[in-house]
């Protein structure tokens, strides 16, 4: 049972990280949390999707329009023209999905991990000597690094991550409900060309694997997926550490992965699957027709609103693995995510940092940070809020 220090600690970190959803998504978050009345809600002729159970059933056996304007492989089609792995069916999408398998695998994270430990080496240096470390723009360099090696370009990770974020900013946010901004599909395709261009190999002996042997469009996809997903979720699972006293479990080699997995749980970095459906079916008694918009949260799924994350206590694996999705559709960068952010608890470990100050970002396609500013234990700081 959690003494009351840990109960209030907890109450603490899910006040500070409920405001990326409240300051930056402030309609959709009113939205789910409006249709939160049971584990399936209509909406019209949306569909949300709450329970565990209803998400898994809807991702693996409800037939689904992988190409219908307003879900992710909409976007992806409409921006590249091209087929991608959101948008597959079929024979198509297994193979896709097993030519990436040895990049994402445990080998080709191997491969990659000095890139990451490279960057998280550099950017908490400054923490030895009592300055601070903003994790944003850390985030954004190793998820931009890793994204070049794992394409084989020469770009400059920086850029390489912030034109993943404007096209998400522009592609992907436009086709979350609410309100639409105009002029978003014309800037989402210029985004995304640009991106395009920064990860066309230098040569035809660039790249490692499938990945980066990949076509434009899907090169494009998989660094807007990489980008935003890590620059949602580390700084937010460190401030959840640093909020709720976790830095305990995150220095611990045995109790760290399943501190990774609990975070990546709580931060959901894609809270919502925006889908479609292809046929009429039936979910915990709701009728859904071909044609219905499934909203597929993945937030209460996992239980992210209400359980804290426990090393101690993880929730059940099935649970925990619906943040990547399920079954075919699973998310095949999952180890990938858990070990950077294995690495980056374990550096971050060393000084038990505190956050000093956080701001919301009010443009990113995915509920996070614009930058979250922490220091070592050993020289904290008052911490500011906007």
């Amino acid at each position: 049972m959690a003494s009351p220090a840990t109960d209030r600690a907890s109450r603490t970190a899910r006040r500070r990280d409920r405001r990326v959803y409240t300051r930056s998504h402030p309609l959709l978050f009113a939205l789910l949390a409006a249709g939160r009345r049971g584990p399936v809600a209509r909406l019209g002729r949306a569909v949300l999707v709450h329970g565990a159970e209803e998400y898994r059933y809807a991702l693996t056996r409800i037939p689904l329009d992988r190409t219908a304007p307003g879900t992710t492989g909409g976007a992806a089609r409409e921006l590249s023209g091209g087929t991608l792995l959101f948008d597959q069916e079929g024979t198509g999408h297994r193979d896709t999905r097993r030519s990436l398998a040895g990049d994402f695998g445990a080998a080709g994270v191997e491969r990659l991990r000095p890139v990451w430990q490279d960057v998280l080496v550099r950017h908490l240096a400054p923490l030895d000597t009592g300055r601070t470390v903003d994790l944003v723009p850390l985030a954004r360099e190793l998820a931009g690094a890793t994204v070049c090696a794992l394409l084989g370009v020469a770009a400059d990770p920086l850029t390489v991550a912030e034109a993943a974020a404007e096209a998400a900013a522009a592609a992907v946010r436009d086709h979350l409900p609410g309100p639409r901004r105009p002029g978003t599909a014309r800037a989402a395709a210029a985004a995304t060309a640009r991106l395009e261009e920064l990860l066309a190999p230098a040569g035809s002996g660039s790249g490692s694997g499938a990945a980066g042997n990949a076509d434009a469009g899907l090169r494009a996809m998989l660094a807007v997926a990489a980008v935003n997903t890590t620059v949602a979720a580390l700084p937010r699972a460190v401030a959840w550490c640093a909020d709720a006293g976790l830095w305990e479990q995150a220095a611990a080699d045995r109790l760290r992965p399943a501190l990774v997995t609990e975070l990546l749980r709580v931060t959901a970095p894609s809270p919502l699957l925006p889908r479609v459906a292809a046929a009429d079916a039936d979910l915990d008694g709701c009728p859904v027709r071909a044609g219905d918009r499934l909203i597929l949260v993945a937030r209460h799924a996992a239980r992210a609103h209400s359980d804290a994350p426990d090393a101690h206590h993880p929730a059940p694996p099935a649970v925990a693995q619906l943040v990547f999705g399920a079954g075919t559709h699973a998310c095949p960068g999952a180890r990938l995510a858990r070990a950077q952010l294995d690495d980056a608890l374990a550096a971050l470990a060393l000084h038990r940092p505190s956050v000093v100050r956080a701001r919301v970002d009010r443009r990113a396609a995915l509920p996070g940070w614009r930058s979250l500013t922490v220091r070592a234990a050993h020289a904290q700081a008052p911490t500011e809020h906007r």
